[in-house]
């Protein structure tokens, strides 16, 4: 595949050294460190392999991905792998795309308490799922979940949400059968919306209340307790968006989407379109229009296009993907299998090339020729900083 035009890195290549220093004291060590990777990716600080193609003689460099799950061009192998491990966990029933938002206020805050808020946001909408659809007056049965984290507007701004995809019923209170839920219809929207805005609050009054919580800038008067209970309640009284859409098409469709929505970063390269002295200009999606003009194009300055990139950028260790339910880690097989059994459909079966008598699908070389098609075989192999012994024209391996 050939290179793209204009990549986030070429941006952050061309402008982040000087951007990095006009905000010494103000970005993080993690915001740092996705920087200094977006900008090594691909490139020769990496290493990588000199290869060669056999059929046709070509050589060329491949040099290694910096697989920061930040970086536009890493995630579509993270993709890839975690897609091929969610084949066997689907059920043959509608799915459903579930999202729970947060308000623009509590959204400014969760700028300096990311790990906290995001964090209560996976809690409380996991728990208004599975708590409704427990509720014998909705569903009554226990549901699986996969809850993904995203934290931005098309835009780029700061707009923290989940995409919550959930099955069309579950197992029994007793676990002895399949409920289904009513065709085309999973679960009250505004019952999720009032039970989860409940939860929601409570658990952020308490975190407050733990002195988990730090306040900047406007927002510094709201560390005094009942400062902080007085800015709440507008936010106990407005609605909170929670939204359902239709089913999928069938398992394929929710595959299909998965691979669109787990391993997003904040902006694709595909949605560039320039970087020139007006500034960086991509493509973006204005939901409040509702004509035909909704995708248009912004030009932000460089310096603010980094900025709002980096808005995005994750607490270590937090995980963006979790699993609830029938699908949560401790239960996984046993409970997919009962499922499974219930629906009266075949087991799901993990193809294993070792004991498997029926002919495998040939397995797609690593590197492959841009010229001819043929796979490539690596002959050299350089580390970080490592110079190139051998030119990438060479006729033969060695």
């Amino acid at each position: 595949m050939g290179r793209l035009d204009l990549e986030v890195a070429d941006i952050f290549r061309t402008h982040g050294s000087a951007w990095r220093k006009s905000q010494q004291g103000h970005l993080s060590l993690g915001q740092l460190k996705v920087m200094s990777a977006i900008e090594q990716c691909r490139s020769a600080a990496l290493g990588g392999h000199l290869l060669h193609c056999e059929a046709c003689e070509h050589g060329e460099i491949a040099y290694n991905s910096c697989r920061n799950r930040h970086c536009p061009k890493c995630q579509a192998s993270a993709a890839k792998r975690w897609l091929d491990a969610r084949q066997t966990e689907l059920l043959p029933v509608d799915y459903y795309h579930v999202v729970f938002t947060l308000p623009a206020p509590i959204s400014a805050i969760a700028l300096y308490n990311k790990a906290v808020i995001y964090r209560l946001l996976f809690e409380a909408a996991s728990e208004t799922l599975i708590t409704i659809a427990a509720d014998p007056k909705h569903l009554g049965a226990q549901i699986a979940a996969t809850l993904v984290l995203h934290t931005w507007g098309s835009a780029l701004t700061h707009h923290p949400h989940v995409h919550g995809i959930v099955p069309g019923g579950g197992l029994s209170k007793d676990g002895q059968r399949w409920v289904a839920c009513r065709p085309g219809f999973f679960l009250s929207v505004r019952v999720l919306s009032r039970l989860f805005r409940r939860r929601f609050l409570e658990e952020l009054q308490l975190a407050h209340l733990a002195g988990q919580l730090q306040f900047f800038g406007e927002y510094a008067q709201l560390s005094d307790a009942s400062t902080f209970t007085k800015w709440l309640a507008p936010m106990r009284r407005c609605e909170w968006v929670v939204y359902a859409k239709r089913p999928f098409a069938g398992p394929q469709a929710v595959l299909a989407y998965l691979s669109r929505y787990t391993h997003r970063v904040a902006i694709a390269n595909s949605r560039l379109v320039s970087m020139d002295e007006h500034g960086v200009t991509f493509r973006w999606k204005d939901y409040r229009d509702k004509g035909k003009t909704r995708h248009k194009t912004m030009t932000l300055e460089p310096e603010e296009f980094m900025r709002r990139f980096l808005l995005h950028v994750l607490p270590r260790g937090f995980h963006r993907i979790r699993h609830y339910g029938l699908i949560a880690n401790n239960a996984r097989k046993e409970k997919l299998a009962h499922a499974r059994d219930l629906l009266d459909v075949a087991p799901a079966v993990v193809a294993d090339a070792k004991t498997s008598d029926e002919p495998s699908e040939p397995v797609r070389a690593t590197f492959v020729c841009s010229h001819c098609g043929a796979p490539m075989i690596i002959v050299q192999t350089f580390a970080r900083g490592q110079a190139i012994r051998a030119p990438p024209h060479i006729a033969s391996a060695p």
